[in-house]
């Protein structure tokens, strides 16, 4: 097997630069906890350019608007069609921010009213390595009233032949993960678990 190597999808209108420990935090995990071979520097790929089609595996977030370009929404589109995936991340957590509303336009754009759709909680990307049986696991932002001051109970994506192929959250898991790895030994629970069921569903499922 080729070594995983994450990639994080950079785009023109907004800030897509975040969360920029959580990229080896979520590799540390993957070595921590599986077999499988892991290059651990994060690679930072425009979504404009051809390099996104060697990426299995990416990562696009921020705060701020995102408005692709011509040649971005193409890439996108043929990423999925190729069978790429793709973990979009709202920072704000918040349904009505600007991330949320502009990237949830941009699918609609692509895909049509409605192809974002709640995943439920029994999904196999809860069980694709730990098990979490209540669905996505709730994040501090939330519970701290950060952003809409809502606990979403569910996540988003766009499918394809019954497989995720776009992971959506408004959760924030990019701030939750966005510590230095070595401070997990302080957690309770290590709440990079999730980010783990993500890649292995990616890739395996």
């Amino acid at each position: 097997m080729n070594e995983f190597f994450f990639t994080r999808l950079q785009y023109e209108s907004g800030d897509w630069n975040v969360d920029q420990r959580m990229p080896s935090n979520l590799l540390n995990s993957l070595i921590e906890y599986t077999n499988i071979p892991v290059d651990t520097v994060e690679k930072v790929i425009p979504l404009s350019s051809e390099e996104i089609f060697k990426s299995p595996f990416c990562y696009l977030s921020g705060h701020k608007l995102v408005q692709f370009t011509r040649r971005e929404r193409e890439n996108f589109e043929k990423h999925i069609q190729n069978g790429g995936f793709i973990f979009v991340d709202d920072c704000n957590h918040d349904i009505d921010g600007l991330f949320a509303k502009s990237f949830e336009n941009q699918m609609a754009e692509i895909y049509g009213n409605g192809a974002l759709k709640k995943i439920p909680n029994d999904h196999d990307i809860y069980y694709s390595f730990f098990e979490f049986e209540d669905g996505p696991p709730t994040t501090t932002q939330e519970l701290n009233g950060w952003g809409d001051d809502i606990v979403h109970d569910y996540l988003k994506a766009i499918t394809v032949d019954d497989k995720i192929r776009v992971l959506y959250s408004n959760k924030d898991y990019g701030c939750e993960w966005d510590y230095d790895f070595r401070n997990k030994r302080w957690l309770a629970e290590d709440n990079t678990k999730f980010a783990v069921n993500i890649v292995m569903y990616a890739l395996f499922n």
